[in-house]
C-alpha cells in the first residue's frame, strides 16, 4: 500500500477491553542478512522496529509484532526515515574553524580545542561560563553521562535539552498535579476508555500508530467518544463528536469553563476527591464565574459546544486525556496542562484501565532527558531545593555537596541563550539539536551563535544550520549505529542494539562524552575517575544505582532482561518486577514533601512555592487541584499585525528535517513550507489555494504558498520544520523567523503559537 497517501493503513477494528490486533508493516530495499531489534526515534511513540541489515548497511525496517506499543504497525517516518543513516552527506570527519572556515581535522585536534577552551574558562571565569544544550533524541546512558559531566564535573548549572521547546510543560504540569514527573497513563488505556479528550494534540501527525490504535477503537464496537480541542480541523477533529476550535492563547478560559460545567452538574467523584486530593475548593472557587457564555466570548467557540463536551465528560468516568504542543507551546501553558489534569482528578479518572492522563512527549527520548537530569531537573526526579536529595547525588557521585550547583533551579534553555547573548556563557556544547532553526526569533539566535566570544561545539550527524556557526564540529553515530536504551511517552523502556558501524570516523555520542570526560580528567573526592563506566551497559548500571528508590526506578531492569523480554514500563523493581502499567492505581502519589520533585510554582507568576507552604497545603502527599485565572496573551493582534501565528508539525517530518528531509519518500511528500488560512481569511486577503504569500511579524518574514483549510478564522498555521540546509538561496523559509522570545512562567517553554502577524499576497 502507499503509506504516504494512507499513513495510518487499513483498519483492524476491535472493541472495548479487547486486545488491539497485530498488523506488521515493512519497507525493505534489499534482502536482509540480519534483523536487529530497536524502536523508532522519529517521534515519541516508541514503535518497536527491527532493522534490516545487509553487508553492513541498513536496507529496511519492519514493525515488531510483539511490541506493546505498536503491535507491528509503522508510520511513514518509521518506514522511510532510516534512509537518512545512509545519506551521502553524513559528517564523517571532525571539523575545526581556521581563518573563519570549517576544515577537516583529526579527533585529537578537535577534542583538544574543546577541552582547552573549557579548561581556560574554568580557570579564568568559573563554571558559570560553560553551557550545555542537548536533545530529546539521544539514549538514556548518554543523558546521564552528560548530567554527571555538567553537574559534578564542570559544576555548571547551565544544562538543558531541546525538550524545553517540546515537553517541559508536560513535566511541569505533572509535577504541579502529582508532585513528580512520570506519565500516569498507558497506551493500553486506549483499549479500555470511553472518552478520548485530545487537547492541542494532533495525534494523527505526531504519533501515527497511536492514532491508528484510536481509529481502530473508533471503528469497532462500543467506540469511545472523542473530544478534540484544536484551532485546526485536523484528522482527529474530523472524527470528533465535539470539536472545539478556540482562539490561540485561550486554552485556560476554555478548560475553566468545562470544569465549571462539571462542577455545576455535580459530576464530581466525591469519594476520590476527598480521599486522594487536596485543593478542590480553591480550584472550584476560581472556575465558579467561568460560564460557557463567558468562555465563548473569549475563545470564539459556541457555548453549546462547551456544554456538549461537558455532557460527555460528565457521563463517563473512563476518560483518557492527552495534551501536546497546542497546550505546551501556547499561552499559560502549564496552567492549561494542569486544568486537563484537574478534569481527570475531578472525575476520578486515574489509575484504572481506560482512565488516565498522557501529558505527551514530542520527542522520542524526552522522558530520558527529564529522568536523567539533562534538562532543568536533577537526576531521577530529585528536587534541587531539597538538601537531602542533593546530598544523595553527592554521595552517589562521591563529590562534595557544594560541587553540585543547587543555589537555584537549573538554567533553562532560553536563559542559557540569553546568558550567551549577554556574554556570561562563553562555551556552549550543542548535541543532536539544531537551535538555528528550532528556537524562536531566529535572527536573534543567529546573532548569538555568531558571537566571537562564544566558543560553540556542535555534535551531530550532518552539517546543520547550527553547525555552520560552530568552532568545532564532532561527527556522531546515531540510532542503529550504537547501543543504548530509551523510554517512550508511556514509560516503556526499549533496548536498541547496534546494527551497523557509524560512517567514516564518526563516533557514538556516549563515546564522545566519555572521551571528553577522560581528557578533562574529572575526579571524585577520593581521587578516582568521576565517571566510572566505559560503555553503554556499564552506564546503564550506573543509572540504575541513581534511580534506585526513586519514582523512575530501573533497578529491576537489565540489558539481558530487555533483550529477552522486550519492552518494560518503569518503575521496574522488586515490587514491580515486570514494570508498572499505570501510576497511582494504588492511590500512592509521589507528592509528599520529602519525596516530591518540586514544591510547586504559582501558576500565574511562576514563583517557587516555599517548602513550608507546600507542606501546609499538602501534608499527606496527595494529588493536587490547582486553579488558574485566564490572562490574555501578550503580543496581541493589532491593526498592523491582525492575525495569530500557529506553528506545528507535518505528519511526514520531524523537527528540522535533518533526517526526514533526506528520506526520498518523506521529502517528496512534504518538500517545502506552506501557510494554512481559513476560507474567510482567504477571501478577506484576496488569496486562493496555491497563491504565494508573505507572513510577516515584527521579527521576520516567511514566504510560502497558501493552503485553504478548516483552520479557524484569524489564525494562520506554518509547519516549523523547514530551514535552509537544502535551500541555501532562501532566507524566508523557517517559521521561527516570526516567533517571539517569550516563555511560560512555570515550565519556561517558549511560546511559539501566539505571535501576531499579517498576510500579504505576493503572486
Amino acid at each position: 500500500m502507499d503509506r504516504i497517501a494512507d499513513p495510518w493503513g487499513p483498519r483492524t477494528p476491535y472493541g472495548r477491553g479487547e486486545r488491539w490486533p497485530v498488523r506488521v508493516d515493512e519497507h525493505v530495499t534489499d534482502e536482509a542478512d540480519a534483523w536487529v531489534p530497536t524502536a523508532s526515534i522519529l517521534h515519541s511513540n516508541g514503535d518497536g522496529i527491527d532493522v534490516a541489515v545487509r553487508d553492513g548497511r541498513m536496507v529496511g525496517v519492519r514493525g515488531r509484532a510483539d511490541s506493546r506499543v505498536n503491535h507491528g504497525r509503522l508510520g511513514p517516518k518509521d518506514l522511510f526515515g532510516w534512509q537518512a543513516n545512509n545519506s551521502r552527506d553524513r559528517l564523517t570527519t571532525p571539523l575545526i574553524r581556521r581563518d573563519g572556515e570549517l576544515v577537516e581535522c583529526d579527533w585529537d585536534t578537535a577534542m583538544d580545542a574543546m577541552v582547552a577552551r573549557s579548561r581556560q574558562l574554568l580557570d579564568e571565569v568559573g563554571p558559570s561560563a560553560l553551557g550545555l544544550y542537548t536533545s530529546g533524541q539521544l539514549f538514556l546512558e548518554e543523558y546521564y553521562t552528560l548530567a554527571v559531566i555538567a553537574r559534578a564535573g564542570l559544576g555548571t548549572n547551565h544544562l538543558d535539552g531541546n525538550t524545553r521547546l517540546c515537553t517541559a510543560t508536560a513535566a511541569e504540569a505533572l509535577k504541579e498535579s502529582f508532585g513528580c514527573d512520570g506519565q500516569p497513563g498507558s497506551y493500553t488505556d486506549v483499549d479500555h476508555t470511553d472518552v478520548l479528550l485530545l487537547v492541542g494534540h494532533n495525534v494523527a501527525a505526531t504519533q501515527v500508530t497511536l492514532w491508528a490504535r484510536m481509529l481502530d477503537r473508533l471503528a469497532g464496537p462500543h467506540p469511545p467518544k472523542l473530544i478534540v480541542i484544536d484551532p485546526r480541523r485536523t484528522p482527529p477533529a474530523e472524527h470528533a463528536d465535539v470539536h472545539l476550535a478556540p482562539r490561540s492563547g485561550t486554552n485556560v478560559a476554555l478548560l475553566n469553563a468545562i470544569l465549571h460545567e462539571l462542577i455545576a452538574r455535580d459530576a464530581v467523584d466525591r469519594a476520590f476527591v476527598d480521599a486522594r486530593t487536596v485543593g478542590f475548593e480553591q480550584m472550584a472557587e476560581i472556575v465558579a464565574p467561568c460560564t460557557p457564555e463567558w468562555a465563548a466570548e473569549i475563545c470564539g467557540v459556541e457555548a453549546s459546544a462547551i456544554r456538549a463536551a461537558a455532557d460527555i465528560l460528565a457521563g463517563h468516568d473512563r476518560i483518557l486525556s492527552t495534551c501536546l504542543q497546542g497546550v505546551y507551546q501556547s499561552h499559560q501553558a502549564t496552567a492549561a496542562g494542569v486544568q486537563v489534569n484537574n478534569i481527570n482528578l475531578l472525575r476520578g479518572a486515574l489509575g484504572r484501565p481506560g482512565a488516565g492522563v498522557l501529558q505527551m512527549n514530542g520527542q522520542p527520548t524526552a522522558e530520558n532527558t527529564r529522568e536523567c537530569g539533562a534538562n532543568g531537573d536533577l537526576p531521577a526526579f530529585r528536587n534541587w531545593a531539597n538538601d537531602d536529595h542533593v546530598a544523595e547525588l553527592a554521595e552517589l557521585w562521591k563529590v562534595d555537596v557544594a560541587t553540585i550547583p543547587h543555589f537555584g533551579p537549573p538554567t533553562h534553555a532560553m536563559q542559557i541563550f540569553r546568558y550567551a547573548e549577554q556574554g556570561s556563557i562563553r562555551w556552549l556544547w550543542i548535541t543532536a539539536t539544531n537551535p538555528a532553526v528550532s528556537l524562536p526569533d531566529l535572527a536573534r539566535i543567529r546573532r548569538i551563535l555568531a558571537r566571537e566570544d562564544l566558543f560553540v561545539v556542535v555534535q551531530d550527524l550532518f552539517l546543520t544550520e547550527t553547525a555552520e556557526f560552530a568552532d568545532v564540529v564532532l561527527p556522531a553515530g546515531t540510532w542503529g549505529e550504537k547501543e543504548g536504551t530509551f523510554t517512550n511517552a508511556d514509560r516503556t523502556v526499549h533496548h536498541s542494539d547496534k546494527a551497523v558501524e557509524p560512517p567514516g570516523q564518526a563516533r557514538g555520542d556516549l563515546d564522545i562524552m566519555l572521551d571528553y570526560a577522560r581528557r578533562m580528567d574529572f575526579r571524585d573526592r577520593d581521587g578516582a575517575p568521576l565517571i566510572k563506566w566505559h560503555d553503554a551497559e556499564s552506564a546503564f548500571r550506573a543509572w540504575q544505582a541513581c534511580s534506585a528508590g526513586r519514582p523512575c526506578d530501573y533497578t529491576g531492569l537489565s540489558y539481558e532482561k530487555l533483550r529477552a523480554g522486550g519492552e518494560t514500563q518503569w518503575p521496574c523493581n522488586e515490587r514491580y518486577p515486570d514494570g508498572r502499567e499505570r501510576l497511582y492505581d494504588e492511590g500512592d502519589f509521589w507528592a509528599a514533601a520529602d519525596i516530591a520533585e518540586t514544591y510547586g510554582k504559582d501558576l500565574l507568576t511562576g514563583v517557587d512555592v516555599e517548602e513550608s507552604d507546600y507542606r501546609a497545603f499538602n501534608p499527606e502527599g496527595r494529588a493536587m487541584f490547582k486553579g488558574a485565572e485566564y490572562l490574555p496573551p501578550a503580543d496581541a493582534p493589532d491593526d498592523e499585525f491582525p492575525l495569530r501565528l500557529n506553528t506545528g508539525r507535518s505528519l511526514y517530518h520531524f523537527h528540522t528535517r535533518t533526517k526526514t528531509g533526506r528520506a526520498p519518500e518523506l521529502a517528496a511528500a512534504a518538500p517545502d513550507v506552506w501557510v494554512e488560512v481559513s476560507a474567510d481569511d482567504a477571501r478577506a486577503y484576496g488569496v486562493g489555494e496555491g497563491d504565494v504569500v508573505d507572513v510577516i511579524s515584527a521579527r521576520g518574514r516567511v514566504r510560502a504558498p497558501v493552503r485553504v483549510t478548516g483552520i479557524r478564522e484569524g489564525v494562520v498555521f506554518i509547519p516549523f520544520h523547514y530551514g535552509y540546509w537544502d535551500a541555501p538561496d532562501r532566507d524566508d523559509r523557517a517559521a521561527n523567523e516570526l516567533t517571539i522570545t517569550a516563555w511560560d512562567a512555570c515550565s519556561k517553554q517558549p511560546i511559539f503559537k501566539t505571535s501576531a502577524c499579517r498576510l500579504e499576497r505576493v503572486a
